[in-house]
């Protein structure tokens, strides 16, 4: 399901919520409508409020880390990715083979986490780009230094090489969602009871339903929010690809 469509959902769940409240005072017996009853509601809502608050804020929280982090792994990764190819510059001529691969690996990469057509991206499932990344490696053990300076080059560069290959299998590993259905699925269900008790308790006016229409809609975006970030290379609030441009300007030499 897209966060759009998740969304809506629950905008719409928690808007008919307002409305079955706003109903129900036609459905129960008068007795279960007195003072007493509807103030052991609001304390009940009450502790619903605030737990809905407790989670839906650290939904939020995990979204924001989860996007945080992967950005500051793909910027990591660019700097790792800019610094072999100034290791690999400055080893001369001689490293022209494993420059080139790393050149085709990074525009692998690219088309790997940032789709063309605009499709959500599934990191690891180019077989291809990894077997580059490792071609990389190889093409540097394969480089014969001549004096100690390249021999410090080439250690160098097999260093970088063997991070950047940890670096994108952790980008492989975190790429999964890390806010659970079950979760929502639970907040939501609080927060559509909430506003029964909304409905239960208010007015029967039109201003009543536009402001249970506005606040579900507003609910509904802050789920909106939440799925985007926590997808941090796909939909609408993906991860600039700027610095791995950066990198692919930098390997024309």
């Amino acid at each position: 399901m897209s966060s759009i469509t998740a969304s809506v959902v629950v905008a719409v769940s928690i808007f008919s919520g307002g409305l079955i409240g706003l109903n129900l005072h036609r459905i129960l017996p008068r007795h279960h409508l007195t003072k007493d009853t509807t103030d052991v509601i609001k304390l009940g809502t009450g502790m619903l409020s605030v737990l809905a608050s407790l989670v839906l804020g650290l939904l939020i929280a995990t979204a924001k880390t989860s996007r945080d982090s992967t950005q500051q792994s793909i910027q990591s990764y660019a700097a790792e990715l800019a610094l072999l190819n100034e290791v690999l510059r400055d080893y001369g001529a001689a490293a022209t083979t494993p420059h080139q691969q790393l050149r085709a690996y990074v525009t692998r990469f690219m088309t790997e986490t940032w789709p063309p057509n605009g499709d959500s991206p599934v990191l690891g499932s180019d077989q291809g780009a990894q077997l580059l990344l490792e071609h990389v490696r190889e093409a540097i053990r394969a480089l014969k230094p001549v004096d100690d300076g390249q021999t410090t080059l080439r250690n160098e560069a097999l260093g970088i090489t063997t991070n950047l290959l940890r670096q994108r299998w952790l980008l492989i590993e975190r790429q999964g969602p890390n806010v659970q259905g079950v979760v929502l699925v639970v907040l939501v269900s609080w927060v559509t009871a909430i506003f029964v008790s909304f409905g239960l308790n208010a007015p029967r006016n039109a201003t009543v339903v536009g402001a249970f229409l506005v606040c579900s809609m507003a609910i509904g975006a802050s789920i909106f929010l939440v799925l985007e970030m926590d997808r941090p290379l796909g939909g609408t609030l993906r991860i600039s690809q700027e610095p791995i441009n950066a990198v692919l300007e930098q390997l024309n030499w």
